[in-house]
């Protein structure tokens, strides 16, 4: 019963660093009707290999289908399903405040402080904040923020780390050993 029930989970994708994939990956979720929470592509410690952090919400079950088709793509070469637990995440926002709400008023730097956020720049109008955490802390902080006259906000994607051991490049090695000997059987 717990296969059907719905709950967040982390795609973490090691490519090649190749031109298209995004919309090869993509295209998977979109002929399943799946709705992607937030995507994030960055490098990696191995030069030329890029991850892909895509956060969905759906079931067990057709989160670990949507991993299959996903390394069935050529330029993958690898796809890895988790569940909450299972990762170290965060997130980054950004908040546009105007200058005139910190000037007679501590309240919004207590909000600042208070909240783990910091200050990143300060202009004559208006005044930047940055807030690395958790999706639901940085909401709290928007919506105390927003009466204060929020003029622009922005969050990313997740990034995120395994807890296992498992190091990317020794995976890689692994890897290339593997598809060497399949090459070697094919050829007998």
């Amino acid at each position: 019963m717990e296969e059907r029930k719905e709950e967040v989970f982390t795609i973490s994708v090691l490519t090649e660093n190749k031109s298209g994939l995004l919309n090869a990956v993509t295209i998977i979720f979109t002929r399943r009707k799946m709705n992607i929470e937030a995507i994030n592509v960055s490098e990696t410690e191995v030069e030329g290999v890029s991850r892909f952090t895509i956060v969905i919400k759906t079931t067990y079950a057709l989160a670990e289908q949507v991993v299959k088709q996903i390394n069935k793509l050529v330029e993958v070469l690898g796809a890895f399903l988790y569940r909450e637990d299972e990762i170290y995440y965060q997130e980054i926002a950004l908040f546009k405040m105007p200058a005139d709400a910190f000037q007679n008023s501590t309240i919004v730097e207590s909000l600042v402080r208070n909240n783990g956020a910091r200050i990143l720049v300060i202009e004559k109008d208006h005044i930047v904040i940055e807030k690395t955490g958790h999706r639901q802390e940085i909401r709290d902080l928007r919506d105390k923020l927003e009466p204060f006259g929020l003029l622009e906000y922005v969050r990313s994607g997740r990034v995120a780390i395994s807890k296992s051991k498992r190091k990317t490049h020794v995976f890689l090695k692994e890897l290339e050993k593997a598809n060497y000997f399949k090459k070697e059987n094919s050829y007998q």
